[in-house]
């Protein structure tokens, strides 16, 4: 699937830079802020971990030449990283969150439509281990607990966990079918969208 994103707030996002020399896009995504930001007049270094979004922003930035770089990095590493400690910014877009791209592809598993494998990788799709399931499957319950109460606000986040540990005895998640039956079972058959959103989120 092609990683197609428009970006949000572009507007607001240029004034709130205006002035600035060197911006560091540290969740690029498809390039579409920092290619706006490049056509205001900065220099624009662009991170982001998702290698599918890298390909993507390389792209789009490509006819600005030096003016635009591109890093496959997760800006968590930014500050240790020697290409952006010697770029020194005056200014810094971070956009969090999922982006659309990321939510349409089932194979990326950040969807809790029917069958969507439990991934949730920003890097992509890899082995086994570090992925949504394998922490599903492997958490202790405690951890799970405390992630849905945390993350997600959950008041009943102990009887979920509990749940998954109970249902992953029998068999390991693996499909979002999974974790949206575990939710329904503690939530009530009411449950709908807005919970599943919030949990996945949490996960």
């Amino acid at each position: 699937m092609a990683y197609q994103h428009e970006p949000v707030l572009v507007e607001e996002t240029l004034r709130l830079l205006e002035g600035c020399r060197r911006v560091l896009d540290c969740t690029a995504g498809g390039g579409g802020h920092a290619g706006r930001l490049v056509e205001w007049g900065a220099e624009v270094l662009a991170l982001d971990k998702d290698p599918a979004a890298v390909a993507a922003c390389r792209t789009h930035l490509a006819p600005f030449g030096e003016r635009a770089r591109v890093l496959k990095l997760d800006f968590v590493e930014a500050a240790s990283h020697p290409e952006v400690a010697s770029f020194r910014p005056d200014g810094v877009l971070l956009d969090l969150g999922v982006s659309s791209p990321q939510l349409d592809d089932d194979a990326r598993g950040f969807s809790f439509r029917p069958g969507a494998r439990l991934d949730m990788r920003m890097e992509g799709p890899g082995g086994a281990e570090g992925t949504a399931a394998w922490w599903l499957n492997h958490a202790v319950e405690p951890e799970l607990a405390d992630a849905f109460f945390r993350y997600a606000d959950e008041r009943r986040s102990r009887r979920l966990a509990r749940e998954i540990v109970r249902r992953r005895a029998n068999a390991p998640f693996a499909v979002s079918d999974d974790l949206v039956g575990a939710i329904r079972a503690v939530l009530g058959p009411r449950s709908g969208p807005a919970d599943f959103a919030r949990l996945f989120q949490a996960v």
